[in-house]
């Protein structure tokens, strides 16, 4: 029974995490000093550049290496179900190698299949996400090539649709990061596969990481220069 309630503290540290750092990082005025939101800032300054470029062919290229990026996470996304399913049905190779090490890291099958059945509901919510933000940067190749002509840019309509183009862009941005940060938790959700207290260990490791990457980098310092 004590091992069980471990477990439980474990996914809900787990849960908590990922959910604090996402609600800091999107819904605080700490998460709007963030290097993703110091990128957004960067996305209107492209829109409204782009209204006062004739030749649109450069931008429309960027797009689409933004979308195919984000096709290769969402096409990850589906080979990582495919292995976590096949996890699933090795519930019994998965016992006999974890009861062979010197210590007996072997859980019971039932716990075994909720481990890996959390691990599948990660990555479908990865793959949603991306696939989300891959529509999304669709639209916003749409709305790129809607954009009025350079001449028209003082005029109230193409205000409306820079701003328009902005939101649609900052949201594809914001699904896009959500993904990946599912996948950074997801390998910290791996460490549960060995010990609940591992758990625990790979879960701060990972908010340390991806901590760093946003307020710590050499990138966010680049970026706030």
């Amino acid at each position: 029974m004590t091992g069980y309630w471990v477990d439980v503290a474990a996914v809900g540290f787990f849960a908590l995490e990922w959910l604090v750092y996402a609600i800091t990082l999107e819904h605080t005025a700490y998460g709007r000093d963030s290097l993703s939101a110091r990128m957004h800032a960067y996305r209107e300054t492209w829109v409204r550049d782009l209204l006062h470029r004739e030749a649109r062919m450069v931008d429309m290229q960027i797009m689409a290496s933004l979308q195919n990026g984000t096709a290769f996470f969402a096409s990850t996304s589906l080979i990582a179900i495919g292995g976590a399913l096949a996890l699933l049905r090795a519930t019994g190779d998965a016992q006999a190698l974890l009861g062979a090490l010197p210590l007996d890291l072997s859980p019971q099958p039932a716990l075994w299949e909720v481990k890996c059945i959390g691990l599948i509901l990660i990555f479908i919510y990865t793959f949603f996400k991306f696939a989300w933000a891959y529509r999304l940067f669709n639209y916003v190749a749409i709305l790129f090539g809607a954009m009025p002509p350079a001449g028209q840019r003082d005029t109230p309509e193409a205000e409306a649709h820079v701003i328009r183009t902005t939101r649609l862009f900052e949201s594809a941005g914001q699904h896009f990061n959500r993904g990946q940060r599912a996948f950074f938790f997801a390998l910290g959700y791996l460490g549960w596969f060995i010990s609940p207290w591992l758990l625990f260990i790979t879960t701060a490791a990972v908010v340390v990481v991806i901590w760093r990457r946003q307020f710590a980098s050499n990138a966010w310092q680049a970026m706030g220069s």
